[in-house]
């Protein structure tokens, strides 16, 4: 059985997480849009620069997306009642590791074997 003061404190953690990764990806719209490649005004290197630059921030995003879907299955597993137990065994997941991390949806062993 979890404790339901930690999952109250974990719920408002996985808000603030949420918040700030919303308005990160918010912030970081323009950075994400295909580099112009105007050849006239930018040299090759220059070029290139751009193009990692819009990968790496497409990544980035990517990357945030799938925290705020880890979130939002948080956020519901708290809500069912069944936040804190490994979605695999059923196990409960020792507090020590969602403190680390209060997505995880799965127990220390489960998230080893399916590795």
């Amino acid at each position: 059985m979890t404790n339901p003061s930690i999952d109250e404190k974990n719920r408002q953690r996985l808000l603030n997480l949420r918040v700030e990764l919303e308005e990160l990806e918010a912030m970081s719209a323009e950075s994400r849009k295909p580099a112009e490649l105007d050849q006239s005004m930018v040299g090759r290197l220059s070029r290139m620069d751009a193009m990692q630059a819009v990968k790496m921030s497409q990544e980035a995003s990517r990357r945030r997306q799938q925290t705020l879907k880890r979130i939002v299955g948080a956020l519901m597993r708290i809500d069912a009642g069944n936040y804190g137990y490994c979605t695999l065994c059923d196990e409960q997941i020792p507090f020590g590791r969602l403190a680390i991390d209060p997505t995880y949806s799965l127990c220390i062993h489960c998230a080893e074997a399916s590795i």
